[in-house]
């Protein structure tokens, strides 16, 4: 009776054990912030986070979401890793002044938790134009797709699907207390404390079935982006994808000038592959790009050709349309700022103009030291030169030929050099 008193008092013990150590390891809720423009890089944080989370044992996450919107593609990527988590998700719209425009107010939508911050927005969902121009029939499909997606997931989540289809179809926003009023969100919470004790106790829906979340108490833990996301987030920038596009195609055209110097081709070579990266999620229009490199090409015409300005104007002209088309989207934040374009437009042509048009003329300046340098300068026939014969030039003597004959103290001007001999001939003011 001992032994199976013991035995049963063992096992008790631990299964308490396991049960303290699950609740260990479930006292904890991760923070993680999406702020900036939607794109592969934010999906890809995302889906890492939930997964951590999972792994780790987190009781919910929480997505500080601040964004003017982004990629459809990648909207839909974290819609599908909210719809599909394990674990609670809670869409805060925070802090005071972020904003859940386009594609944020579907991610919002997909949160079994939605909640935002006093003096934050959300709305203004209505699909823009990207990567390729839409005729209305295109438009109207795009728009009644979007619709139907967004009335998905606001039914999904029992909230006011009326008020989704109106901010994809008419672009309407809502404040906070709006959103609140209008069944759009579920709470307003001041802080992340403050949204925590507003969530505690709720249930919802995972994969895992009905959670009742514990958030009393529990520490709250921020999940940073790495430097891989951080990376691929800047690359994703349509400023940043710019400036790497021209110094890829600076490098080229240096190793290219001046092959062997490998130093400039290694840097451009990453820089473009860089740019290539970022252009593939972005909504890149080729011919932006092919004006940019038609620039290029027109300022180096203008050091070889004497057109007095007028392909330097081509190519600055040329480079601002393919800077303004490099991007075809009619939301701003897709699109190169004109405090990039400008400074970088003018950089570029006063680079060809001045910097590299001073080296071209450089080398091709007649040598001012050696033999070479010689060639035209004026001297004194020292002996007769019938046909040969000695000259001071440059204050040196130096053997000396001509075609026609000389006489001793005769001014001379040094044609040319043959067999380190001067040709000369007689110099006459």
């Amino acid at each position: 009776m001992r032994v199976i008193r013991f035995t049963s008092i063992f096992i008790t013990a631990i299964i308490l054990i396991l049960i303290l150590n699950q609740h260990v390891h479930a006292s904890f809720v991760n923070v993680v912030k999406i702020q900036g423009i939607i794109n592969p890089a934010s999906a890809e944080f995302l889906k890492y986070s939930i997964k951590k989370s999972d792994e780790e044992g987190a009781s919910a996450i929480i997505i500080q979401l601040d964004t003017p919107g982004g990629l459809q593609s990648s909207m839909e990527d974290m819609v599908k890793d909210i719809m599909n988590s394990p674990l609670p998700i809670v869409v805060y719209v925070a802090p005071s002044g972020a904003r859940a425009f386009s594609a944020g107010v579907f991610v919002t939508m997909a949160a079994h938790i939605a909640a935002m911050a006093p003096g934050t927005s959300i709305g203004a969902a209505h699909p823009v134009a990207i990567g390729s121009s839409m005729d209305k029939e295109m438009a109207k499909k795009a728009v009644n797709a979007a619709v139907s997606y967004i009335r998905s997931l606001a039914q999904k989540r029992g909230r006011n699907a009326d008020w989704a289809e109106n901010t994809v179809r008419n672009s309407i926003s809502a404040t906070a207390e709006e959103a609140l009023n209008q069944y759009v969100i579920d709470m307003i919470a001041t802080d992340i404390k403050d949204l925590m004790n507003k969530i505690d106790g709720k249930i919802v829906s995972t994969t895992k079935g009905k959670i009742r979340i514990s958030t009393s108490g529990v520490e709250i833990r921020y999940v940073e982006m790495g430097l891989r996301h951080r990376i691929l987030n800047a690359l994703s920038d349509p400023n940043i994808a710019y400036i790497l596009l021209l110094l890829g195609f600076y490098g080229l055209f240096f190793e290219l000038a001046s092959p062997g110097a490998v130093f400039p081709g290694v840097i451009g070579a990453i820089c473009l592959i860089l740019a290539f990266y970022a252009l593939q999620t972005l909504p890149v229009n080729y011919a932006g790009v092919l004006l940019i490199i038609l620039a290029i090409i027109l300022f180096i015409a203008e050091i070889k050709v004497a057109s007095h300005g007028l392909l330097t104007l081509g190519g600055i002209i040329s480079m601002i349309l393919g800077s303004l088309l490099l991007f075809h989207s009619s939301a701003p934040y897709m699109k190169v700022s004109l405090a990039v374009i400008i400074p970088s437009v003018l950089m570029t042509a006063g680079f060809f103009i001045f910097a590299l048009g001073y080296a071209i003329k450089a080398q091709m300046k007649k040598p001012v030291t050696g033999m070479e340098g010689l060639i035209g300068e004026i001297g004194i026939a020292h002996t007769d030169i019938q046909p040969e014969g000695k000259v001071f030039v440059h204050g040196e003597y130096w053997n000396a030929f001509s075609n026609t004959p000389i006489k001793k103290g005769s001014r001379i001007k040094v044609k040319g050099i043959k067999d380190m001999k001067l040709e000369v001939e007689v110099f006459n003011n």
